[in-house]
């Protein structure tokens, strides 16, 4: 029986060794099975490149051609070093940033593929680098005049060394791979075998068959991953939970604790929460809603319930000044009515050693009813008396091992999770399908309106001037930029100079903050703490502030270089303004140069309601990634797309329902079992432990 291409370690394939060995398991590569699976991230078609002359702006692009000069820039503070490449259409100046060394190994006259941004450095093109390759003669069957895979790479790893490595194990082993797809889901979706499939995904004969072997490598990966997902929604079917008493007069008393009215989604959130708490098995549902769309006063709901049951409860924020937003929420909004006896504690990393320890032990007892805190919440010293229900708000921002944790700290708790990220209702189903769904689509009446607006940068000195009066009217104002430094590779204005700029000229005399993501959490959160008591005019801010604290007052948004932010993060990010009854002012400063910037920013400045604007976020950005995986959680997805591949993800879907009914201990399924084992142990754990 041959062995398992698993079980074949790197090190000992012609070419590699310990050293190199070492290099690829920084890759995840320590097996022949691991390298196969090592994928492209994209790829470069070698067979026809595009002429220099005809490069387009704004846009990256791959050319190939000759050196015809290389220098380094000493008069740079980034070291720059300039190539020019040239091909029989024209030439191109090229450029590196902090990386002097490069200067030695460009020799004039050989030949050069490059793959970088086209922008303008004063009236001419340039391309900024992000790829490059050298050409030999000895390697060209393999690096041109065909569809070249480009590989994440690893320092002392080369593309050139990595195609020839990948070239070699896909003649020696790809026939040995198991095909883990059932025969009759292959036969019903024509996909084709896995060997063939393999070698295609790193070397396709041609369009057509790479993108049919891009599908066959989707199909797998989504018919696994929502085999984990219905496997675990079932799990939860025949868990026992805790079953809460719930009289009808409790959502009544609860929405008139408030000094508003709830609004009708809200309402009906409550009753999906009331009716989910009353059952046996765990609740695990998910609150979908539009910033400022009240999800909390919701939540809120749940933990009340809970302490009517005399059960305890916790709400777990991914940043402390969230949790201490919720606490200080809690405090305002309940802590003047009938609810007034609950007990709440608030729990972050900064909180005293000795406050700590008392909290641990009040838990422990069960004399908190509700605890609210940050990861904080999930440390092995926390006990609970009697944990029922479990708020998770930001889910994306917390791993299922993290979700898993807290709700060890119970006998199977209901768990609420809360995102104010819209996902249109298709992929919530086949992403989330182990969560029921709640949508909050109202926002709260009697909130002010937010105009939005687009600028060219050249109109700055206005925006900030109309900024000035607003704030010397009463109002705060936020001011967002993309960078926290300076770069000179990117010819962007940062948050760090602006702050220093505009303190001295523009604001001058005004109380100005900073915050930005490279700042200790503790001194962020302090500065923002200031600006909630208004004891600051104007906070100078990164993306640091896409999930934020409510403040009222601050109603004026400036985002510079709006152009370089994605739709979802301009939404996230005016949200934080326009939180109380004033009208609210959200300005877009920038000069876009691609048609899909162009489209986004006017897609903003179009729409406020957060669910058409992730629709439009689908519509532009069609074959680019609508979901950033590091933001929403979905690391388990590696190569297949949820978004450009929906139909393949509802076929693996359908196929995957049918093959857990009929055997949802996958008793019959050893090769998937073990695959599942493998791909996604964080998921076996909880859906396989019977």
């Amino acid at each position: 029986m041959p062995q398992a291409l698993s079980e074949i370690s790197i090190q000992f394939i012609k070419g590699v060794g310990p050293a190199k060995a070492k290099l690829l398991a920084n890759l995840g590569v320590t097996s022949v099975e691991d390298l196969l699976y090592l994928f492209p991230h994209r790829y470069e078609d070698r067979s026809q490149f595009i002429p220099i002359a005809m490069v387009q702006l704004g846009e990256l692009q791959t050319v190939c051609g000759k050196i015809i000069s290389a220098r380094r820039n000493f008069y740079s503070k980034n070291r720059t070093v300039e190539v020019v490449v040239g091909d029989k259409s024209g030439r191109i100046s090229c450029v590196w940033f902090n990386q002097p060394y490069l200067v030695n190994i460009f020799k004039e006259d050989q030949e050069i593929v490059l793959y970088g941004r086209i922008d303008l450095f004063g009236k001419r093109l340039q391309m900024v680098v992000s790829d490059f390759e050298l050409i030999s003669a000895e390697d060209r069957s393999l690096n041109m005049g065909r569809i070249v895979p480009v590989y994440p790479l690893t320092k002392g790893i080369s593309q050139r060394y990595l195609r020839k490595l990948m070239d070699q194990c896909l003649n020696l082993y790809a026939d040995q791979l198991q095909d883990i797809l059932p025969q009759a889901v292959r036969r019903k979706n024509q996909l084709s075998p896995i060997a063939e499939g393999i070698k295609q995904i790193h070397f396709p004969s041609d369009s057509q068959q790479q993108q049919k072997a891009i599908d066959r490598i989707a199909f797998e990966e989504f018919f696994l991953f929502q085999i984990c997902v219905i496997l675990r929604r079932l799990s939860l079917v025949h868990k026992t939970g805790i079953k809460h008493h719930i009289e009808k007069s409790l959502i009544e008393e609860y929405s008139r604790a408030f000094p508003f009215q709830l609004t009708n989604a809200q309402q009906k959130a409550l009753n999906d929460i009331s009716a989910d708490m009353a059952q046996k098995r765990p609740m695990l549902r998910m609150i979908q809603g539009d910033v400022g769309s009240g999800k909390t006063v919701v939540a809120f709901f749940g933990c009340i319930a809970a302490w009517k049951n005399k059960k305890q409860s916790a709400i777990m924020a991914p940043t402390e000044i969230l949790a201490q937003q919720h606490f200080l929420n809690f405090q305002k909004l309940l802590g003047q009515s009938i609810f007034k006896e609950i007990k709440v504690s608030l729990l972050i990393s900064s909180t005293p050693a000795k406050e700590k320890k008392a909290i641990y032990q009040q838990l422990k007892d069960g004399e908190i009813d509700l605890i609210i805190g940050t990861h904080a919440l999930l440390e092995e010293t926390i006990a609970f008396k009697d944990l029922s229900f479990v708020v998770i708000d930001e889910q994306h921002k917390f791993g299922v091992n993290q979700r898993a944790l807290l709700s060890a700290k119970g006998t199977n708790p209901d768990i609420l999770i809360m995102t104010a990220t819209p996902i249109p209702r298709t992929l919530c189903l086949t992403l989330y399908g182990d969560l029921d769904v709640s949508v909050i689509n109202e926002l709260p009446p009697g909130r002010g309106e937010i105009k939005t607006y687009h600028f060219p940068l050249p109109k700055a000195q206005a925006v900030y001037q109309k900024v000035r009066e607003l704030v010397q009217k009463g109002t705060q104002a936020y001011i967002i930029y993309p960078l926290v430094d300076e770069s000179e590779k990117l010819d962007l204005k940062a948050a760090k100079d602006m702050f220093i700029h505009l303190q001295k000229f523009e604001f001058q005399g005004l109380r100005m903050g900073l915050v930005h993501g490279q700042m200790k959490r503790q001194e962020a959160d302090e500065i923002m703490l200031k600006f909630k008591k208004h004891e600051l005019d104007i906070l100078v801010a990164t993306t640091i502030l896409e999930v934020g604290i409510d403040i009222p007052n601050a109603n004026v948004m400036v985002i510079e270089h709006a152009e370089r932010f994605g739709l979802s993060q301009l939404h996230q990010l005016r949200g934080r303004i326009g939180r109380g009854s004033h009208n609210a002012l959200c300005v877009l400063l920038g000069d876009p140069v691609t048609q899909e910037a162009k489209m986004r920013l006017e897609a903003i400045v179009r729409n406020t309601d957060g669910f058409k604007i992730a629709e439009e976020d689908l519509k532009i950005r069609g074959p680019g990634h609508y979901f950033g995986r590091h933001q929403h959680g979905l690391n388990e997805l590696k190569n297949a797309n949820p978004i450009t591949q929906i139909e393949i993800l509802e076929k693996a879907r359908g196929d995957a329902i049918i093959l857990t009914q009929g055997d949802p201990q996958l008793t019959g399924y050893h090769s998937i079992k073990e695959t599942i084992k493998k791909r996604y142990p964080q998921y076996l754990d909880l859906i396989l432990a019977g």
